[in-house]
């Protein structure tokens, strides 16, 4: 074992050395009358021959319309059966799916389709408060590549879907006998918190294996059937839960178009679900309704697994997932969109320490270090610094912007993720926060996320994260924003003085405390912790100029 922050994950199973539309085809013919989709709201379902017939129904469509390999398809839509159809249709002829953030506003959709000059796109009507149609509509004339915009449940939409001229499916097929592993299939944008997303472009090979991956260490197998409340823009949906349920055989499960605890427990219910994913906010929503007792009795029994991502979970809601979800082998894992996404995963028998203080371990076939920010080298074990990650899911890079590619891909091939960590003696990581969020308070360094585990333990807090302020006297001084549970009255700076004076460091005690209702949060789920940092210079009253770069 080394003293370093270096560790190097299994060989086995092998990588798979397959496109998306060969590894689709073997499942299809190994499992054809298994579920493979269901969309409860639609009340749909196909098995895997039904599920590869509309496939490659749609790809001939697509052909049809004039795409092919490495022209950009862009997809904006809520979680409903047509994402899944068209994810897998534009890997077969080699067309670049180009994932739309389904609450994108009108300048960021023109920014996207104009940056990965997509030149059609498929898109549900509407979703909420947003009018997809009438935004596309006006994004037409300032978008010079986009040439054609198909809607769901519309007529062009199922002509796309009509059964094809047999020279029509021999062209499907011949684009995808000549597609290859390293092909790049998918930019997904990054979520874009400061100035305009990056897109993060993904290969067969990157987004392929790191599904099946997660799926192993999940164990899952063709009698799983994973329940997805998770966004299929980002790579939790698309990645983690459709290409792990397509490599093993398992069922896709939409509950609902957007996450809805209440849809999410019938449809786990309903279906039998064996596995639930989502962000500890999403698992929180979920025990809260189950507290309410609204749902009447539920029989969570059929979970075994699933996974939990996205930001850290406190170990009381991880206790109560564990013992009252049933899901005991429920997995943490950590990444981002430029690492397809998956780096580190726990194991099914890790212990809820594991699980709650860690992010567990490098995952098979890849490489992981903790690297000093400063000189790149890494450090020793137990020591803070800059995670990076090395192997087959580091993405190609940033779609047409190299500088930016070569600022966080080093020449040794390792991605630089700006996320702090440490790694202990076995090899487990420990995500600290991010290099921009780490507070320094008159030359201390502090990390939320330490401030955030031991706020959790006071009676009356549900949530908590804590941010940096701008201060006069010590540079940055501690905020802490908070849920509070059903029923707690007020919570003051002053209360949560009272509570931490001789339990931590006084510099660690955070000096401002704000209660919301809820975070501000990405679609993903992810707090948006640069917001809040913006927003509390007008709760406080502080001077805009005093509002630092962080």
């Amino acid at each position: 074992m080394t003293d370093l922050s270096y560790a190097r994950g299994e060989t086995e199973p092998p990588l798979l050395e397959q496109t998306i539309p060969q590894s689709l085809a073997q499942t299809a013919e190994r499992y054809p009358h298994h579920d493979a989709l269901i969309d409860v709201a639609a009340g749909r379902s196909w098995t895997y021959t039904e599920f590869l017939g509309d496939v490659r129904r749609l790809a001939a469509g697509l052909v049809r319309l004039g795409l092919g390999p490495g022209d950009r398809l862009g997809l904006w839509s809520p979680n409903r059966w047509e994402w899944v159809i068209t994810q897998y249709a534009s890997a077969e002829i080699g067309v670049l799916l180009v994932n739309l953030n389904p609450s994108y506003r009108q300048r960021e959709i023109e920014f996207a389709l104009n940056h990965a000059q997509v030149s059609c796109v498929l898109a549900a009507r509407s979703h909420r408060d947003l009018e997809y149609q009438n935004m596309l509509h006006i994004a037409r004339p300032n978008c010079p590549a986009l040439q054609r915009v198909v809607f769901f449940e519309s007529e062009e939409w199922a002509d796309l879907l009509s059964v094809p001229a047999p020279e029509l499916a021999d062209e499907v097929a011949r684009l995808r006998d000549g597609l290859s592993v390293g092909d790049d299939i998918n930019i997904q944008f990054t979520s874009g918190t400061t100035g305009f997303p990056k897109g993060a472009t993904l290969s067969h090979r990157n987004i392929l294996n790191n599904g099946y991956l997660v799926g192993e260490l999940c164990h899952y197998t063709a009698d799983d059937r994973i329940c997805i409340p998770v966004p299929f823009y980002h790579c939790f949906g698309m990645v983690m839960g459709n290409l792990a349920a397509t490599t093993h055989g398992a069922a896709m499960v939409i509950p609902a178009a957007g996450f809805d605890p209440a849809a999410t427990l019938r449809a786990v219910v309903g279906q039998r679900c064996t596995s639930l994913y989502g962000v500890p906010t999403m698992f929180i929503a979920e025990l809260a309704l189950l507290d309410s007792g609204d749902l009447g009795d539920v029989d969570l029994s059929s979970l075994r697994t699933g996974i939990m991502a996205g930001s850290p979970c406190p170990e009381h809601v991880m206790r109560r997932v564990i013992d009252e979800m049933h899901m005991a082998e429920v997995s943490i894992c950590y990444g981002m969109t430029e690492t397809s996404p998956v780096s580190t995963q726990t194991r099914s028998d890790d212990s809820l320490e594991r699980r709650v203080g860690t992010v567990g371990r490098v995952g098979p076939h890849l490489e992981i270090r903790i690297v000093d920010p400063g000189t790149g080298e890494s450090v020793d074990r137990g020591a803070s610094g800059e995670f990076c990650t090395r192997g087959y899911s580091v993405m190609s890079g940033y779609w047409n912007e190299p500088e930016k590619t070569a600022q966080v891909i080093d020449a040794d091939g390792w991605m630089h993720t700006g996320d702090l960590g440490v790694m202990d003696d076995t090899g487990y990581v420990q995500i600290t926060g991010r290099i921009k969020d780490m507070v320094i308070r008159g030359g201390e360094n502090i990390y939320p996320r330490e401030v955030e585990e031991f706020l959790y333990t006071h009676p009356d807090i549900l949530d908590a994260q804590v941010i940096g302020v701008p201060d006069d006297r010590y540079g940055e001084e501690l905020m802490a924003w908070v849920r509070l549970r059903d029923g707690a009255g007020d919570l003051t700076a002053d209360d949560v003085r009272a509570f931490a004076d001789g339990v931590i460091a006084k510099h660690k005690i955070p000096r401002y405390v704000h209660v919301v209702e809820e975070f501000p949060m990405t679609v993903t789920g992810k707090i948006r912790k640069v917001q809040m940092r913006e927003d509390a210079v007008d709760i406080l009253g502080l001077p805009a100029s005093s509002e630092g770069s962080r």
